[in-house]
């Protein structure tokens, strides 16, 4: 009886640290921070991108979405025990930073996130999945928490609303109102160009990948609408006149390119 007691009492205490659920083995992509696996080599680590995945024998289909879409469910948070541990995209998780794990959507999606109990609001980066309990919709960080009033609580009844989405590597969010009402002073005269245009997100995904960094430059996905259907484009930038980014479509390897303003 006393060894079944302990047992019990152990495993109460797994449940107990993490807001998150108790992990399991995660396929595509690498666990989440929560699971205190070692940092994956850089010679074999692949990025995630819209791969789905499984934790405890259910697989998680990641979902494109629009900015705009909304989502209604119940909050959690973690912080301290996780702090620097590897999180599903690659970085290392910071309690401080403005972040968050979600089970489906994709990575860098900025997410407002309000308290339906106070009406307080923050605003946050998916950069890791989770949490992996089917009453929760979304993990945040501490610093979020804190901005929620939730710490104490633990949880929170939440309304998330689509904002925008951040490049590959962006980890600066967004200003509400260059979210919100498109290009803001400080990046109106930002140019880029076009390198592609999808109908499925995942073929857009591999080329903002293989292309992100290139030359000095970053890659972004847009996600519009042309003749009724959806299309996902590829720019790449920021160039700081038309006549740099020309410059660059001259010698560069893209067909079919084009200058875009943002």
């Amino acid at each position: 009886m006393i060894k079944i007691f302990y047992a019990a009492v152990f495993i109460l205490f797994l449940v107990g640290c993490s807001t998150r659920g108790i992990p399991g083995q995660l396929s595509q992509p690498p666990l989440p921070a929560h699971a205190n696996q070692a940092v994956p080599d850089s010679g074999t680590y692949t990025h995630p991108t819209m791969r789905p995945y499984t934790v405890n024998g259910h697989t998680y289909h990641p979902t494109i979405v629009r900015k705009g879409d909304t989502f209604d469910g119940r909050a959690s948070w973690y912080g301290p025990d996780f702090h620097g541990k590897l999180t599903s995209n690659g970085e290392r998780y910071n309690m401080h930073a403005a972040t968050a794990a979600h089970k489906t959507l994709p990575m860098n999606t900025i997410v407002q996130v309000t308290n339906k109990r106070n009406g307080k609001r923050t605003i946050v980066r998916i950069n890791d999945r989770g949490p992996f309990v089917a009453s929760r919709i979304i993990d945040l960080s501490k610093k979020a928490a804190k901005e929620l009033d939730m710490i104490s609580a633990g949880t929170a009844d939440v309304h998330l609303e689509i904002l925008g989405f951040a490049g590959k590597g962006v980890k600066r969010i967004p200003t509400v109102s260059a979210l919100r009402s498109g290009p803001s002073e400080q990046i109106v005269s930002a140019f880029y160009i076009q390198i592609g245009a999808f109908r499925r997100f995942e073929g857009a995904a591999i080329t903002q990948e293989k292309y992100d960094g290139k030359d000095g430059y970053e890659t972004i996905i847009k996600d519009s609408e042309y003749n009724n259907e959806r299309l996902f484009r590829v720019w790449i930038g920021k160039f700081k006149s038309e006549a740099e980014a020309r410059d660059y479509i001259a010698k560069s390897p893209f067909e079919h390119a084009f200058i875009v303003r943002k």
